[in-house]
């Protein structure tokens, strides 16, 4: 049976016989293995494919003292840290491009993006934390990603819209980090976790709803998971619906920005302090300096349904927006 071998598994075929470092090579070489045509004529070359894969991994836990997940730890950092994952070709690194000062390699065949490469997206006064990660196929799931995403506070998977079945790749993504103990889920409540499985909270992005069959494609998706997600229909490259990616990301974080304010001097609203929803003025207080929460006598406030500058007790719960005035 002829091979019948894509432009796309040849262009990366063409990149491992190029490439000179060990992470160029497996780079390549997983692009390959996610393109190559899976049937019984490629079989030999698969398993060839997969034997390369894992000498070189091999090799390069060996000269780097089996620290490449080390590549995965990222320091959170901004008000919140998303994680973008997805299939090849999804568009992730086009949209941490579009939304972030970091530049990724961006390009037209698969596993472009060989690490995670962290940028921050700023939302109106506050910086949120976006995470490009090198794509999830049937063969392909890199161990170190699933600290990330575990740690994450928000994941973005991300489907490409003008695929034929993006339905399919949306799925096996979930399936295959199921299979690793981890369920993304988006709006529904009271989720059934098998043991040691965690829940994931998860927004499902269909990009690249500017070309052919995007519309047709995405009403599927819609359908099908509109109940149980948050779902944003995007083009990165045209910039289209990014605004309001931006503001529902910022409801899915559940962050409230408060505002700190010293008697007798001017309020400064270009530097919030950062608190999860339900959080009160005392949590507010250990956050600035933890002397401000011991010697704590009262607090001030200022915000929407609030008298203004009314006296509260440590335990008052905040909303966004709050300014708190404490005293000692």
């Amino acid at each position: 049976m002829p091979a019948n071998l894509t432009p796309q598994y040849l262009e990366a075929e063409r990149k491992y016989k190029q490439a000179k470092t060990v992470e160029e090579k497996l780079s390549a070489l997983e692009g390959m293995l996610a393109t190559i045509p899976k049937h019984k004529g490629t079989e030999k070359l698969q398993a060839d494919i997969k034997t390369r894969i894992s000498r070189l991994k091999d090799q390069e836990k060996k000269t780097k003292g089996g620290k490449r997940e080390d590549l995965y730890y990222i320091k959170k950092e901004g008000a919140g840290q998303v994680v973008i994952i997805g299939s090849p070709n999804a568009g992730k690194s086009r949209l941490l491009a579009s939304l972030t000062h970091a530049k990724p390699e961006v390009a037209p065949f698969p596993f472009t993006t060989q690490k995670p490469l962290a940028g921050m997206m700023p939302y109106e006064n506050i910086q949120i934390q976006l995470i490009d990660t090198p794509p999830i196929t049937h063969d392909f799931l890199e161990s170190g990603m699933l600290g990330l995403i575990r740690n994450s506070d928000l994941v973005w998977l991300v489907i490409n819209l003008s695929l034929d079945d993006p339905l399919a790749e949306l799925e096996m993504v979930k399936k295959r980090l199921e299979e690793k103990k981890i369920r993304l889920c988006g709006d529904e409540k009271g989720v059934a976790l098998q043991v040691g499985e965690i829940c994931k909270k998860t927004m499902i992005l269909g990009n690249k709803n500017d070309l052919e069959n995007a519309a047709e494609n995405w009403q599927v998706i819609k359908e099908l998971y509109s109940k149980s997600f948050s779902l944003y229909s995007v083009s990165a490259e045209k910039k289209q619906g990014l605004e309001e990616l931006k503001r529902e990301t910022f409801e899915k974080l559940e962050i409230l920005r408060v505002y700190t304010k010293i008697p007798g001097k001017p309020l400064d609203y270009t530097d919030p302090v950062i608190l999860k929803k339900g959080q009160k003025v005392l949590d507010a207080a250990f956050i600035i300096h933890k002397d401000f929460a011991h010697n704590l006598k009262y607090a001030r406030i200022w915000g929407k349904g609030k008298y203004e500058g009314q006296m509260v007790h440590r335990d008052q719960v905040l909303t966004d927006g709050d300014v708190i005035e404490f005293h000692l």
